[in-house]
């Protein structure tokens, strides 16, 4: 059988060839994934339909033992996944078994049968939900190392929290300002049809929530479903961080939103009330901060939708976002 290396099909593929330094990646990716294969004396199999920004294919050593090579595009939020690993140390997560940092490669550990938590459907969604927040416990159990080149939470949100303000600044702007939002409990809205409260509302947030928290770990950053995978091992491990230093309740939202889709329900506030108080209790956490949390990141997805000109879907999360709100602390 002939094994299909760089298929035109693989969703990183498309999405990098729309930037300049994607396709100059791409164009390198073949001879830097027989190199590595060469190095590392891999028998490469075809690679996974998953991800936007890494190619990722399993792999046999000599020794015919599994795993896993992951080569991404340089980037920010991935900087720090090979660090992350290496002080997880299979705590949770994935072993990291070789690394090429300087072509931002690494040599995973293969994680079989492989399913993700988001396709075990046949588990109970709040089964499925306790699992991801077990597994989440299990990875900020770890040391926060006095040294490291993660980057704090605080950083980072504060940058989205501009530049969300920015977009709902220029969005303002191209529809002649329209009337303000008359707050968050008010409901006005502005000219482009968005709760300028709520948005305001949503940035003070991503600001003030990493000040205030409790206790710093190592968050694992894009902590959803189809980044946690069964394992024999332990029955399920987390991929694919992007990893940051920072108030815990930033993790969870990815888990609760994603693992069973709590707005697809008539309940839908019941229901999310459930699920932050299930979470909460599991982590340790308040379900008010993981609400609020959530409010951020909704805020911050809704602005990036309007910001590509996809205003029906920006005001539809930022009802999400007002959902949320009632279960946070104002």
């Amino acid at each position: 059988m002939t094994v299909e290396l760089f298929p035109s099909s693989l969703p990183v593929a498309s999405v990098l060839a729309r930037k300049e330094s994607g396709r100059e990646w791409l164009a390198r990716l073949p001879a830097l994934v027989a190199e590595l294969r060469d190095r590392w004396q891999l028998v490469l199999k075809d690679p996974y339909h998953g991800g936007s920004c890494s190619w990722v294919a399993p792999a046999r050593l000599p020794d015919g033992r599994g795993v896993v090579l992951k080569v991404a595009w340089p980037h920010r939020e991935a900087a720090g996944e090979a660090e992350a690993l290496r002080l997880w140390d299979g705590r949770g997560a994935v072993h990291l078994l070789r690394e090429d940092s300087a072509n931002s490669a690494m040599l995973l550990e293969l994680c079989e049968p492989g399913g993700t938590l988001d396709a075990a459907r046949g588990i109970p969604a709040e089964r499925r939900l306790l699992a991801g927040a077990e597994l989440l416990d299990t990875l900020w159990r770890t040391p926060v190392p006095p040294h490291t080149a993660l980057e704090p939470l605080a950083v980072v949100a504060g940058e989205r929290a501009t530049l969300a303000e920015l977009r709902m600044a220029r969005l303002r702007s191209a529809t002649d300002g329209g009337p303000q939002g008359a707050g968050l409990d008010g409901g006005g809205l502005d000219g482009a049809g968005l709760d300028g409260g709520l948005v305001a509302y949503g940035v003070r947030l991503m600001r003030e929530l990493p000040a205030s928290a409790a206790r710093q770990v190592v968050l694992h950053g894009d902590f959803n479903p189809g980044n946690v995978v069964a394992a024999r091992r332990r029955p399920w491990l987390a991929i694919d961080a992007k990893p940051l230093i920072g108030d815990p309740a930033y993790d969870p939202w990815p888990l609760i939103e994603q693992v069973d889709d709590p707005f697809d329900h008539g309940s839908a506030s019941r229901l999310l009330g459930r699920r932050l108080a299930l979470v909460a209790d599991t982590l340790g956490e308040q379900p008010q901060r993981l609400a609020a949390w959530a409010v951020a990141r909704r805020v911050e997805t809704a602005l990036q939708a309007a910001a590509r000109g996809e205003l029906p879907a920006a005001r539809a999360i930022l009802g999400e976002a007002r959902l949320l709100a009632d279960h946070s602390e104002r």
